[in-house]
């Protein structure tokens, strides 16, 4: 049949079952594997690159998601009257803070330990793949690369904790409390006395008196906290706290009404009912200093 049709007697032919299925003559082979080739390794580029990229990004991905979920806090702003703060860099820096604590990496020797050594560490990261050519794959037939690594990581472990042990144990000698820690706690007795919250650098501050009184929630909505402070503490306008030492209830009720000082204290009488203005100037005529004094 294959002559009948013209076919060329000598061509290959290939039987698949019944069939008869001629090859391609123009159909190059695929290349061989690599695991075809016992004690050869792979093409560092682009195969063993993009290997050791895809590595590099989970180890990135998973530094972030470490970052976010205990982030280091802010703080605020330094005071250089305080000669018991006592600095802290990020937990991730830890061990290098450390590093330059000691006498060989700082004074005199600075350049050594800001510049040289993190040099060589990174450098040497840089440099791995052409320095440590061997063909053998496992780490423990790799005794100088598995040294060096196993060494970078105790040696960064061993420096984060003992830079976060030498802080603690300066915390205690000096009875020193974190300023964050202590605005926290300050906040939250402060809270549980009525008060509101505690504010720093205010601590003569007269205490808010009946500070969960409905009034405080009807200046809230009034906006009144946008210049007179989220406690009523003062900021753009003046503080309301002890404002009944000053200030009689009528004289509030009718600065509330019509304002005072040419508009700086704008009128609320669109803004509040006649009811509401009257609660807010007596629960604002009760802020008196022996008020506050009393309630604690």
């Amino acid at each position: 049949m294959a002559h009948g049709h013209g076919h060329n007697p000598n061509e290959k032919v290939v039987y698949v079952g019944d069939s008869r299925i001629r090859k391609p003559s123009s159909v190059k082979p695929a290349p061989p594997d690599y695991t075809s080739f016992p004690g050869k390794s792979e093409a560092f580029i682009p195969n063993f690159l993009l290997k050791e990229w895809m590595a590099g990004v989970v180890m990135l991905v998973g530094f972030l998601v470490l970052t976010i979920a205990e982030p280091a806090p802010l703080g605020y702003p330094a005071d250089p009257l305080n000669s018991s703060f006592i600095p802290m860099p990020d937990w991730y820096f830890l061990f290098i803070y450390q590093l330059l604590k000691y006498p060989y990496t700082s004074d005199q020797y600075i350049v050594l330990g800001t510049v040289l050594i993190p040099g060589i560490a990174f450098g040497a990261l840089l440099l791995a793949p052409f320095l440590d050519t061997g063909k053998e794959r496992r780490f423990y037939r790799r005794p100088i690369a598995s040294s060096l690594m196993f060494l970078s990581l105790i040696a960064a472990c061993y420096l984060t904790w003992v830079s976060w042990n030498t802080y603690q144990g300066e915390l205690e000698k000096n009875g020193v409390v974190p300023e964050q820690i202590e605005r926290a706690e300050k906040s939250k007795e402060s809270i549980e006395q009525g008060k509101g919250r505690y504010i720093y650098g205010r601590e003569k501050e007269v205490a808010l008196v009946k500070a969960d009184d409905p009034a405080f929630s009807i200046m809230q909505k009034a906006q009144c906290i946008a210049c007179h402070g989220t406690e009523l503490e003062g900021g753009a306008g003046p503080s309301l706290r002890g404002i009944g030492d000053t200030l009689q209830k009528d004289q509030i009720v009718d600065t509330i009404t019509n304002g005072r000082n040419n508009g700086a204290m704008p009128s609320f009488k669109d803004k509040l009912t006649s009811a509401e203005i009257d609660q807010v100037a007596t629960w604002l005529s009760e802020q008196k200093a022996d008020a506050a004094g009393s309630s604690e």
